[in-house]
């Protein structure tokens, strides 16, 4: 479904790694303008940058990657669909063995046939301790993954991993190719070869990412020939590239979006997210890793207003990884607004209010920095608001901008704006965020919390089989988290687009964190048709 206001519905599903959209004029860095043009090309603006185009890196592991397929893909109702094989898996009794029969008919963009070896060859290698792939954790379930012949594949697992056929929507690279070069830094992880619709044309890092049509998929061909997805971090800059015609569409904060809902020549479509934004409280700092603090932080934050004020209602309090709407939520975990109830804690705690008005405890200074990424006026906003109301509170909270090469070196002991959030299973997101053998892990576990209940019921909640055991373990980390909250979760985003308005009603999913990628109206640009 589609809404004229970024208040209006969405449709539902998974996501992770292309952007796209309607029409764009000859030149591939410039759109079409609201008017149409050339339905075979199209531009879009994004905000955030790959690192890699290598599934054995990370890139598409959520699916819908356009240059790769999965064994599975998601459809527009979250459901799981057949994709390289050729129908759902077929699951042991005891959910420890998954088979997969494979298509017959399908090979990779250089020609070469697409096998099972193909498939063992990408889980071994992300697997393999070699490997730079900074979700590997998601795959700890499997004990092996071996061939049957070219046509089937046989995953043995640990443990039960009750959504282990989601993790198999994950792209499958060419043996034949990546397996004869350096995993890490060999011309594969910027000049990739798949079996998707799209094929890539040009990589010009910090700008560009243009593709083109894939004439021999076996999906068969798309009829959007051409794309670019157009880098541009900065959110008031793309805002204005697209009123300018030079793109097509483009991920945009509400507020921003909010000045387009009239424009009768663009659709503006809302998208439901797991996306959060959250703060960091680093537990190797002072002041951030004090628990009263952060049990103070968590009630003095107002997020009802950040909803209303920052997302213009787009999206919903966050009181965890976890959103409110989730059949995985624990009711009663909702943190409220409480001014007075941050006061006592810290009172108890030991805090005192000083004469400027911010809270010191043995000589220590209730005062910590917030890092936000520059350009990003979604994080700006929240990491403000956030001060604002911590300073009603007397802690003293500096916000600085900064790209992520000056904030990563900074997270052991400097709070940071950061996000996150995977649709689906509540491992997907919770154990890479809270487990504390993560800590440091790059952005995984970013607060180096360090909970020994939660990291019990993080691995009840990844191995066990049934379902009402699964809700008791995610159950006691939510509980665990309101206690202990090493983050200030503050909102859950609902993901806002704006497209020339050319190619009739077009579809959303719901959404993970990493939006504008393989996610928007443009989930599956390789099934649209131009409006008849």
């Amino acid at each position: 479904m589609t809404a004229r206001s970024i208040r209006g519905t969405a449709a539902a599903a998974l996501a992770g790694s292309l952007a796209f959209t309607a029409a764009a004029c000859s030149n591939p860095d410039s759109g079409s303008g609201p008017d149409g043009g050339d339905q075979e090309s199209a531009v879009v603006g994004i905000a955030y940058e790959p690192d890699s185009l290598s599934p054995l890196l990370g890139y598409g592991k959520d699916g819908n990657s356009k240059l790769f397929d999965g064994l599975l893909a998601v459809d527009g109702d979250m459901n799981l669909r057949p994709a390289l094989a050729s129908a759902l898996p077929e699951v042991g009794a005891d959910g420890t063995t998954y088979t997969y029969r494979l298509r017959d008919d399908v090979k990779f963009s250089d020609g070469k046939p697409f096998s099972a070896a193909d498939v063992v060859f990408t889980y071994r290698t992300i697997l393999d301790a070699k490997t730079n792939n900074p979700s590997k954790t998601e795959l700890a379930a499997i004990k092996d993954v071996t061939a049957k012949g070219d046509d089937t594949v046989v995953f043995t697992l640990k443990y039960p991993y009750a959504p282990f056929a989601q993790r198999t929507v994950l792209p499958i690279a060419p043996e034949h190719l990546a397996g004869k070069q350096d995993v890490n830094t060999g011309p594969f992880t910027t000049k990739p070869v798949g079996t998707g619709p799209y094929l890539l044309t040009n990589w010009s890092k910090g700008e560009k990412i243009s593709f083109k049509a894939n004439p021999d998929y076996w999906d068969g061909a798309p009829k959007v020939k051409k794309f670019t997805m157009a880098i541009i971090k900065d959110d008031d800059v793309r805002a204005t590239r697209l009123r300018a015609g030079d793109l097509d569409g483009a991920i945009l904060p509400p507020n921003l979006a909010k000045g387009f809902e009239n424009d009768k020549g663009r659709r503006t479509y809302s998208a439901t997210s797991y996306d959060y934004r959250t703060v960091t409280l680093p537990t190797h700092n002072k002041v951030a890793g004090d628990n009263a603090v952060r049990r103070a932080l968590d009630v003095a934050v107002d997020r009802d207003t950040m909803v209303d004020k920052i997302l213009d209602g787009a999206g919903r309090a966050a009181y965890g990884p976890v959103p409110t709407g989730s059949e995985w939520f624990t009711k009663g975990t909702e943190r409220v607004h409480d001014l007075d109830e941050a006061g006592r804690i810290l009172d108890e705690a030991g805090w005192k209010t000083g004469r400027d008005g911010v809270r010191t405890k043995d000589g220590v200074r209730a005062s910590f920095p917030l890092w936000y990424l520059t350009g990003d006026k979604l994080r700006q906003d929240h990491a403000l608001a956030y001060a604002s109301d911590a300073k009603k509170a007397g802690i003293d909270i500096k916000t600085q901008a900064g790209t992520w090469e000056v904030i990563e070196p900074r997270m052991r002991t400097d709070a940071v704006l950061a996000g996150g959030g995977a649709p689906g299973d509540p491992d997907f997101d919770q154990f890479s965020l809270l487990n504390s053998g993560l800590a440091g892990d790059g952005f995984n576990n970013m607060a180096w919390y360090d909970n020994p209940a939660v990291d019990k019921a993080l691995d009840a909640g990844r191995e066990s089989g049934n379902k009402k055991d699964r809700k008791a373990a995610y159950d006691t980390v939510q509980r665990e988290l309101a206690k202990d909250p090493g983050y200030t979760f503050l909102t859950h985003i609902d993901h806002v687009y704006v497209v020339n308005d050319t190619w009739g009603t077009l579809t959303t999913q719901v959404e993970p964190h990493d939006h504008g990628l393989a996610s928007g109206p443009w989930w599956n640009v390789e099934k649209w048709a131009p409006t008849p």
